[in-house]
This record gives C-alpha cells, sequence and structure tokens, in this order.
C-alpha cells in the first residue's frame, strides 16, 4: 500500500466514522483499524488528528459543492429551485445526519484553526453559489437563501426527510418575488 492508497482509505474511514458518530467520539486507532492501514502510514500521511479532519472535510466539500452546482447547472430554468430540490433528495439520503460543516464546528467551537479554516471555505463557497444564482444587485436574497439552506439542513438533521427542504424552497419563491 502506498500513502496516495492509504490516504484514501483512511479519508473513506474518517468520514464515515466522523460523519456517523462524531469527530470527538472517534480515536485514531478506530479510524487505523476502520482503514486498514498501518499506525506508521497512518501518522506519516496525517501527522495530527486535526489534519485528518480538515482533509475529510475538504474532500466532503469538493463533492458537496460540485454535486450541488451540477444540480443548478442542469435546471437552467429554475436554479434556486433546483437548490432546495438537491437538498430534499440528501435530506433522504438512509445516512443523513445534517450538515458535516456545522456538526464540526458544533464539537469543535472556534479551533483547530485548520478546522475552522474549511468549514469557514464551505460556506462562503456556498453563499457564493447562492449569490450567483440572486444576481449581482441582490445581496440581501442572497444571504437569505443561505439562511434557508442552513435552517433546512438543520430541522432535517432532527426530522429527515425532504420536507424541509420543499418548505424552504416556498419561502425562496416568497423572497424571490418580493426581492
Amino acid at each position: 500500500m502506498d500513502d496516495e492508497e492509504g490516504r484514501t482509505r483512511l479519508l473513506d474511514a474518517a468520514e464515515a466514522l466522523f460523519y456517523t458518530e462524531g469527530i470527538q467520539a472517534v480515536g485514531m486507532d478506530r479510524i487505523r483499524t476502520a482503514s486498514g492501514v498501518p499506525l506508521k502510514r497512518l501518522y506519516k500521511v496525517f501527522p495530527a488528528k486535526e489534519s485528518l479532519v480538515a482533509a475529510y472535510l475538504d474532500r466532503r466539500d469538493r463533492r458537496w459543492m460540485n454535486s450541488l452546482r451540477e444540480a443548478v447547472k442542469a435546471d437552467a430554468a429554475d436554479p434556486v429551485g433546483a437548490v432546495f430540490h438537491w437538498l430534499a433528495r440528501w435530506f433522504t439520503e438512509p445516512d443523513f445526519r445534517g450538515c458535516a460543516f456545522l456538526n464540526a464546528y458544533g464539537e469543535l467551537g472556534t479551533g483547530p484553526a485548520g478546522v475552522l479554516d474549511v468549514v469557514r471555505r464551505h460556506k462562503a463557497e456556498l453563499r457564493a453559489l447562492l449569490a450567483d444564482l440572486a444576481g449581482p444587485d441582490r445581496p440581501d436574497l442572497a444571504d437569505q437563501l443561505l439562511i434557508l439552506v442552513e435552517g433546512a439542513t438543520a430541522v432535517a438533521a432532527l426530522t429527515p426527510g425532504p420536507e424541509p427542504a420543499h418548505r424552504a424552497r416556498a419561502a425562496a419563491s416568497v423572497l424571490a418575488a418580493a426581492a
């Protein structure tokens, strides 16, 4: 096993365990066991848990944002609606446990800095996407859409299913019409 394969296996194990059980609840030994990566290679690839958490979130961010962008791009007639349609599908996935970024922030707070940077970057990218959809002369609408996305995600984490996304979509339609 080379470093790249070890990295992939460690990130796969970390994502499954951190997202399901929480970052604080899962130790490096558990990640090592789940991944099958030897301890020496684990610490060569990720010298500290902070670097593994940041890498897990960074990889999740790329995949999550790319999927959302593709959904928006596929529905040029109603890109804002596409965001909420995409959320509704995500909220019904069997392993849905809310926003991994807010979950990480909730567990770790303002430290470690590397993790906080990834969380902030993810939210900034999401807001930028929503700003593109709202248009250049409607920054308030972008902020309102972000609140609807985040609120729907938080509600769905407690009561999984598509309804929070549908309700947020209805609110987004009212806001967009009024803007």
